[in-house]
């Protein structure tokens, strides 16, 4: 299955913390500025100051890496960065990049100071990382056009300008690629308050009257992701303006997030229905990843890559050598009652 085919899979998952038709575009709910942005704090201090030196240096901010689980705001802050130094930004993808000359173009078009925004940095290919390691460091590039006799070689210099990488795998990374950034800013999963500010800025901005409980009823099934707590927020709306005379209350919030078999811990009817097939049978496991894809209807890739890491922060599922077996926080929870279950704890104080 191809990312792209992947991603289509599964475009219509309200918990999916991956982008989806609807999030792209000029969005207005992104912050721009860091007082705006909400969250974040340690990487958010750390950026203002490394911000303000350069300002008052008057040089481009050193090469930023923002890594860490999809949908926390990397996006969002790289035009943060490129808006608090009053400079343009640019942003493109690693698999769009798929040449040498197509970085080049790209890096050639750049002003002194501009931010330059990869998304999944570490999918561009091995020739283009060549390129990307001079720009980096020497801010210059070596081209080779012509073949043989014809062949010639240029030196073109570039301007000072900033790159943006972002990664959800940053353990895929290159040692040579990642030594080269300066700034490394890990974002962590958001706290249930952090997303009912979130959840409550966005409501004023998309002019939704909501509640405080009913801002924290949406944001403490978002999985701690900023992304998925708008997709959220968007969707409550449509059943408030009919339920509720467009007031998102906390009563009208639980009706919609239970049409939307979405439990109080976020988890879907997806994630449900793979843990129930491990419990009915296989007795809690340890059951194989192909064949739990098989009994259920799955794709592997699907399992591994999207409702498997959520269950795992949480403590519902545990990965052995011999396959995968359920906790009892996740007997629990689902309402089973399994003795042979593995020792497992809610580890929902990961948002907390």
């Amino acid at each position: 299955m191809s990312e792209m085919d992947f991603e289509n899979r599964y475009e219509d998952r309200i918990v999916a913390p991956t982008e989806i038709m609807g999030d792209e575009g000029d969005n207005p709910l992104r912050p721009r500025s860091l007082k705006d942005y909400i969250g974040q704090e340690k990487a958010k201090q750390n950026l203002a100051v490394f911000m303000a030196a350069a300002k008052q240096r008057h040089e481009s901010l050193d090469h930023v890496l923002l890594y860490g689980p999809p949908g926390l705001g990397k996006t969002t802050l790289s035009g943060i960065i490129a808006n608090e130094m009053g400079v343009n930004l640019r942003i493109t993808s690693g698999p769009a990049i798929e040449k040498p000359g197509d970085l080049a173009a790209i890096l050639t078009n750049l002003n002194d100071g501009d931010v330059l925004f990869i998304d999944e940095i570490h999918r561009i290919s091995r020739a283009v990382e060549e390129i990307l390691y001079p720009a980096m460091e020497d801010f210059a590039i070596d081209i080779v056009t012509g073949k043989g006799q014809m062949a010639a070689a240029y030196h073109l210099p570039l301007p000072r300008f900033t790159l943006v990488g972002a990664t959800t795998r940053a353990g895929q990374l290159t040692a040579p690629l990642r030594d080269r950034f300066g700034v490394c800013l890990r974002l962590e999963l958001y706290t249930p308050e952090e997303l009912a500010k979130i959840v409550t800025r966005s409501a004023g901005i998309l002019n939704i009257p909501i509640e405080p409980d009913g801002a924290l009823e949406i944001a403490s099934r978002s999985r701690g992701t900023p992304r998925i707590a708008n997709r959220m927020l968007k969707r409550v709306r449509d059943f408030a303006q009919v339920l509720s005379n467009g007031i998102i209350t906390l009563e009208t919030a639980r009706i919609a997030l239970e049409r939307l078999e979405i439990d109080e811990l976020g988890l879907d009817a997806n994630d449900r229905r793979m843990l129930s097939a491990i419990v009915k049978f296989y007795r809690g496991g340890p059951v194989g990843l192909e064949t739990l894809a098989a009994a259920i209807g799955e794709e592997a890739v699907t399992i591994e890559d999207v409702i498997e890491p959520y269950l795992m922060q949480i403590g519902f599922l545990n990965r052995t050598p011999r396959g995968r077996c359920i906790t009892k926080a996740a007997c629990l929870h689902l309402g089973y009652d399994l003795p042979d279950a593995q020792d497992g704890q809610l580890k929902i104080e990961v948002f907390s």
